[in-house]
């Protein structure tokens, strides 16, 4: 899981550049006022461009192992078909099995 950068108002104003760095590699991030969440930094990147805010957010979030499929796809507006569709075009996958797990996922099932 891709951790989350999280910055106190204060932190943000001594760490501005590791808070840039973080945005600049894709990474998500939230900024405090007394301890309580006031912003949330989504990267400007070209899902961002592509998809707008709500979707980039989801897709992030997912991808960092923050949301399931179900709650990414709502944060998205979408119904789960229709988001794990989104995935594919991001090129993200939506099940990341270990190989040994999905052999017996698949042992499982069949």
């Amino acid at each position: 899981m891709s951790e989350l950068g999280v910055f106190s108002v204060r932190e943000l104003r001594q760490r501005s550049g590791e808070f840039l760095r973080g945005a600049e590699e894709g990474r998500l991030a939230v900024v405090t006022k007394h301890g309580r969440p006031t912003i949330l930094a989504v990267p400007f990147d070209d899902r961002l461009l592509d998809h707008g805010a709500q979707r980039a957010l989801a897709l992030h979030l997912f991808e960092s192992g923050h949301l399931t499929l179900t709650q990414a796809a709502k944060v998205a507006g979408m119904i789960t078909h229709d988001f794990v569709s989104l995935l594919g075009a991001a090129g993200i996958p939506a099940v990341d099995y270990p190989p040994e797990e999905l052999e017996e996922e698949l042992a499982a099932a069949g």
